[in-house]
């Protein structure tokens, strides 16, 4: 088929939107289109109009009409289903089937279109691969975000570093008896000397108003009276409740489990200590939708940040617990030969510290295989159409790892447009239809051994293929590849260091196609 060119246009004929496929001037556009509404008047009940030289093939969306212009020569079965393709797409960007809304939409739009016809000629898509090919997903903006949430996690725990020293300033100035007035500072003092000013820490003043009076001399106190500290018994906590307050999301450490992402790799701060080591995997999986492995593949790494420069000569021992046959890499200045004889990685120059305040990859491993043993978690989605033009689907995910514990689990099925709500039967755990993106999402906190399994069952209108691809994401505290930090001990001294450690094992794709 050769299609000229697809329109929106009102019932009284008049052009909302238009996009010609192949080499054609305005004028004959416009002359086509308003052909149209005149060729309507012939009483007769059909799909399409013919001309001497072009084919109409229209469909009517409410109060508009859906309208390819085709040479007389193409397919007409073609293109009527062309036509049922791009009346489906246009409910995808506009909630009401009217003239204003269309307009608001229309870039939106003609790019869809132009997933759907390339040069007059019909693309091999449907609904969800258009959906998907329009919205762009950007590495760049993925990679814009990270540095973005990396920078605020750092500024948080920046901040719950100043509020204890302040804490701590605090405290021992009242246990040592430093805050004074002026008549008790000391032999030969006169009422001239002054103190410094320590806020507290539950005051109401502003983070750069607190930096001010911890720098600033305030004038002499003669009222004969010591100053009286922590009269409201304030701790870290109320000056993180503070920043809740303002806006900033400080992350507890009790509450660290209840966030998805990959934010979740970093430790808190009252637990990382000089040496901190973070344990990092991503799992890459393509599961045909008959439960098929296409391909699986796991990336880890082991990051190494050393804040005290005294620590810098340090060798760690790992527990390589590695049987799913993993291959591991060492980092060029790490010592092979050590790492190959007794799992522990040390500088290949033992007198040269690692360096100092950066994240420093030290180990890597890659896992790449077929296997259907090796799925963390196993999803059988089954859509069926039933006697009222609808799908009856159901679908199950079982832990193939039970040595795992997934958190934070979220499923995103893919459903049709311009249907409606899915009507939910039976589920275990919770969901939300997101209507701007026709998703429904189906989420569970924990997926464990107690856990194995849960079920899903939904109707809504549409066809089987409509609800793929799915998409999972996870995320858990155990290494799937059972690569562990097990001790770390100075180069020389061959004495333990005290250290810090987390574990993330997280999804950068998990697809079910």
């Amino acid at each position: 088929m050769v299609l000229l060119a697809a329109a929106v246009c009102t019932k009284s004929g008049k052009p909302i939107l238009s996009r010609q496929f192949v080499e054609m001037t305005r004028s004959r556009v416009e002359g086509l289109l308003s052909a149209f509404p005149k060729l309507m008047n012939t009483g007769k009940q059909h799909t399409f109009v013919e001309t001497e030289s072009v084919r109409y093939v229209y469909q009517p969306i409410e109060k508009l009409y859906m309208l390819l212009i085709t040479t007389k020569a193409s397919n007409i079965l073609e293109d009527l289903e062309t036509l049922r393709l791009f009346s489906r797409v246009i409910p995808e960007y506009c909630r009401l089937m009217e003239e204003c809304e269309i307009l608001d939409h229309s870039f939106e739009l003609i790019f869809a279109f132009d997933e759907i016809v390339a040069l007059g000629y019909r693309e091999n898509v449907n609904l969800a691969q258009i959906r998907t090919f329009t919205e762009m997903d950007s590495h760049e903006e993925k990679v814009f975000q990270a540095v973005r949430q990396t920078q605020e996690r750092e500024a948080n725990i920046e901040m719950r570093r100043k509020a204890k020293e302040l804490q701590q300033r605090r405290r021992e100035a009242e246990k040592m008896g430093k805050i004074r007035s002026s008549g008790f500072s000391g032999f030969g003092s006169s009422s001239k000397s002054s103190d410094m000013a320590i806020p507290m820490i539950g005051d109401s003043a502003s983070h750069s108003e607190i930096h001010k009076a911890s720098s600033i001399p305030t004038k002499p106190i003669g009222s004969g009276r010591a100053m009286k500290l922590g009269s409201r018994s304030k701790d870290v906590d109320s000056f993180v409740d503070k920043l809740r307050t303002e806006g900033e999301d400080v992350i507890s450490p009790n509450k660290s489990r209840q966030s998805a992402n990959v934010v979740k790799t970093t430790t808190p701060v009252s637990n990382t200590e000089s040496v901190h080591v973070r344990v990092e995997e991503k799992i890459s999986l393509t599961v045909g939708r008959d439960g098929g492995l296409h391909n699986m593949e796991v990336h880890g790494l082991v990051l190494l940040r050393i804040s005290d420069e005294q620590f810098g000569r340090i060798k760690i021992a790992i527990n390589n617990n590695n049987t799913k046959g993993a291959q591991l890499q060492t980092h060029p200045n790490v010592d092979k030969k050590l790492f190959a004889a007794n799992s522990s990685i040390g500088m290949k120059n033992p007198a040269k510290p690692f360096p100092l305040n950066n994240d420093v990859g030290v180990l890597k491993w890659r896992l790449q295989t077929q296997d259907d043993s090796y799925m963390p978690l196993s999803i059988n989605c089954w859509p069926s159409e039933n006697s009222e033009g609808g799908c009856d689907v159901n679908m199950e995910y079982t832990l193939e790892q039970d040595d795992l514990e997934l958190q934070d689990v979220s499923f995103a099925i893919p459903l049709p447009s311009g249907v409606g709500a899915p009507i939910i039967g039976e589920i275990d755990g919770n969901y939300h239809h997101n209507h701007r993106h026709n998703i429904l999402e189906w989420s569970l906190p924990v997926i464990d051994v107690n856990n194995k399994t849960g079920t899903l069952e939904f109707s809504i209108a549409g066809h089987p293929n409509d609800f793929f691809p799915i998409n999972v994401n996870f995320v858990s505290r155990k290494s799937f590849c059972g690569i562990e930090v097990a001790d770390v001990s100075m180069v020389d001294e061959q004495r333990s260091v005290k250290y810090s450690s987390d574990v993330a094992f997280f999804v950068d794709k998990y697809e079910v196609v």
